[in-house]
């Protein structure tokens, strides 16, 4: 048998010289042109193994024939199974029918009544595909053809219906979807939702990624009764050691929302441009220094609020902020110094204009890192700063910051007790440049301020070891007072006005950032608790400050902090700040956390009281609460809550509640969301939209990623102006 196997084998590798072809059979007939063999057939031909329970080739057409049982596998990456199944080795044809094909990697697999191959595509007829088990799938897609394409691996359904449980639900004339995690052009996951008030939602992301070193997002949607826009993502890499990011987005509103929603602007755009480069001195200026250089940018403009309001359904994951930042900043750092130089600018959303607002362009900086003497017991540095603090309009300054601290740090009672001296001298110089109508006499003439403060210190710590646990305890004690001082012009004159609370929101104080120095005498105590293991349990720590004016002494606020590991799963924080002046308590913040059989809580509150006069248009007080609360029921269910509210002003922020149902191979989620957002209206002014919501979310995996809180669909209920 097995000389009769070997010829065979021989037999069909003369035939197919150029296209090496290796059968095994147990048995072989011979008739013509034609060959039988049966009995544990096995195919070898490329990257295809084969077996079957019979084998036909016909020497004359070039064709080999397979039967029962019959079983593909290509490069350990896909399983054809099927009945039957035909190759031309000459043609580079193969069919099987019925057809089955499953992905390993993505455990998709693909049943249907003929499939045909030539090449690298595959060409299926009327099937189902699914990535649930085949016996009884969650989802499937039913489709009247398919093709596939082994080398992209891209698979394209055609007349598509989806259905859950047999149920149909959605119908499509086209779906796409790749069967690896190459990157590649295509369309992405739709977001569609309705509301009462902006109508039909769609969007529909678009992905281009033609070369490895870019990809573009572009996001059209459509709002059918307030507008249409477009955002964009594109995120390039054009170097080993930096990468950079531009988004940017248009959104045009409908004029019967613009007017009945009185809103500032008819159209919201805006942009955002980051970069970074880890060696750019190098790079562009082919400079061989032996220092490391950076580049950071972030700059982003929008012409009001609604530009981040409208660039997601999602509202739960959109953080509106009353002002936006843009920075540039370069540095080149050596061993012993270090350069900057920064570039600042704000955007106020909350105004139509932005002359008025401060912006620092730039600040330049110098570093001098800590230098020793006296065998490491005298420690220095050098700090300075230079800011270019600039508008359009009204008074501008540069001002520059030198900063000197020097210590001294003597241990005593062989290192039980560390005593030391501090001194930090500090200067400032202004430059005043532009016009103040409001200016009488010398308020921003140029001028100086030169001083020093000098700090004493002595502490301790001690550490005692037990069988289960080790207890640190931290002791120290500081004294801070006022040296030398010398001023003139600008500091002279505005010393007393500025230092006024009352006086603070002055214009000229604006540029007098100078707190006077205070006598002060400061405690610290601290400890901590230790498990055998080494982990925290417990930390707690106690400041008191005694402030010494030249009329009282008075007490600081007194701060006590604490954080314990109740259990593994179990932890508690506190910080509260107790006033002595005003008998109140001046700030507390709590926070409760748990996290044990599938339970994760947390719970926090923020009480701040300022001690302002409440006829402020601010509130003094800050009273607010945050929530969230996750319940893993089991590996397929889990819930989630929120809970954001502002006690003081009694007004709720934010709210969701929800559940998330997984499956291996499909998620389910439903939410429902409130949000407190601002709108720029056309008085220049800003006010509250309060928002609610209702997600879908679908997941069919692995043609999809798995949900999350976020959702695919949403649906928006009534909103309202202001307060609910």
């Amino acid at each position: 048998m097995f000389k009769v196997l070997f010829l065979f084998f021989i037999l069909v590798n003369a035939i197919f010289a150029n296209d090496k072809v290796e059968i095994f059979a147990t048995t072989i007939e011979s008739e013509d042109s034609v060959i039988k063999a049966s009995g544990d057939v096995v195919v070898v031909y490329k990257e295809y193994y084969l077996s079957a329970s019979k084998a036909v080739y016909d020497k004359k057409t070039g064709d080999l024939e397979l039967f029962e049982n019959v079983r593909a596998n290509q490069n350990n990456e896909y399983k054809l199974l099927g009945n039957y199944a035909k190759l031309n080795i000459k043609l580079k044809e193969r069919s099987f029918q019925p057809f089955y094909m499953l992905e390993e990697k993505s455990q998709v697999w693909i049943s249907a009544d003929k499939g045909c191959a030539k090449d690298k595509d595959f060409e299926i007829t009327s099937g189902v595909v699914s990535g649930c088990n085949p016996n009884d799938p969650l989802w499937k897609m039913e489709f009247s053809s398919s093709d596939y394409n082994f080398d992209d691996k891209w698979l394209n359904l055609y007349n598509t219906r989806i259905y859950i449980y047999d149920i149909p639900v959605f119908y499509t004339p086209w779906f796409g979807y790749s069967l690896d995690t190459t990157r590649r052009s295509g369309l992405l996951q739709p977001s569609f939702g309705l509301s009462d008030s902006e109508g039909f939602y769609y969007e529909q992301p678009i992905y281009i990624a033609e070369q490895d070193s870019w990809d573009l997002e572009l996001k059209p949607q459509l709002r059918t009764s307030r507008g249409s826009g477009v955002y964009s993502n594109f995120r390039f890499v054009d170097s080993k050691i930096s990468k950079g990011e531009f988004k940017a987005g248009y959104f045009k509103e409908k004029e019967s929302y613009f007017l009945e929603n009185n809103l500032a602007n008819d159209a919201h755009y805006g942009f955002n441009l980051k970069y970074e480069n880890s060696d750019f001195l190098h790079q562009w200026f082919n400079l061989d220094l032996s220092g490391e250089s950076g580049l950071f940018v972030d700059i982003n403009y929008m012409n009001d609020v609604d530009y981040i309001n409208l660039e997601s359904s999602d509202i739960a994951n959109t953080t509106t902020a009353a002002q936006t930042l843009s920075r540039i900043n370069l540095f080149y750092n050596m061993e012993s110094d270090y350069f900057g130089a920064y570039f600042k600018h704000y955007q106020d959303l909350t105004v139509e204009s932005n002359e008025n607002t401060l912006q620092k362009l730039p600040t330049l900086h110098y570093h001098h890192y800590l230098e020793t003497l006296l065998d490491d017991k005298l420690i220095y540095n050098l700090d300075i700063q230079s800011n270019n603090i600039y508008r359009k309009i009204n008074k501008k300054v540069i001002q520059t910051d030198l900063n000197l601290p020097i210590s001294f740090n003597y241990p005593v009672f062989d290192e039980h007790l560390n005593l030391s001296y501090k001194t930090n001298v500090y200067a400032q110089h202004s430059s005043f440049s532009g016009t103040d109508s409001l200016v009488t006499g010398d308020e921003y003439k140029d001028g100086y301020i030169l001083r020093n403060e000098n700090l004493l210190s002595a502490s301790t710590q001690l550490t005692k070891a037990y069988d289960e646990y080790a207890h640190v305890i931290s002791l120290g004690t500081s004294y801070s007072f006022e040296g030398g001082e010398t001023t003139d012009n600008f500091y002279d004159y505005n010393k007393e006005y500025c230092s006024d609370i009352a006086n603070q929101d002055d214009a000229r104080c604006e540029f007098y950032g100078i707190s006077a120095i205070k006598e002060e005498l400061k405690v610290d105590f601290s400890q901590y608790i230790y498990d055998s293991l080494g982990k925290q349990k417990l930390y707690h720590r106690l400041s008191q400050s005694i402030l010494y004016t030249e009329t009282q002494t008075l007490k600081g606020d007194l701060e006590n902090e604490l954080e314990y590991q109740i259990t593994d799963n179990f932890n508690i924080y506190n910080n509260t700040f107790y006033s002595h002046n005003k008998s109140k308590l001046a700030k507390v913040y709590n926070k409760v956390s748990y996290n044990d059989y599938g339970m994760l809580v947390s719970l926090s509150h923020l009480y701040k009281n300022e001690f302002k006069d409440r006829t402020t248009i601010y509130s003094p007080f800050t009273s607010y609460m945050t929530s969230t609360a996750r319940y893993t029921y089991d590996e397929h269910y889990s819930y989630f809550v929120s809970y954001d509210y502002d006690l003081e002003l009694d007004e709720k922020k934010r709210a969701e509640i929800g559940f998330l149902y997984k499956k291996r191979c499909w998620d389910f989620g439903l939410k429902y969301s409130e949000n407190n957002r601002p709108v720029l209206n056309n008085t220049g002014t800003t006010s509250n939209i309060y928002e609610r919501y209702i997600y879908f979310s679908i997941a069919l995996k692995p043609l999809m990623p798995s949900a999350t809180d976020s959702s695919a669909f949403a649906w928006r209920l009534p909103k309202s102006f202001g307060e609910e």
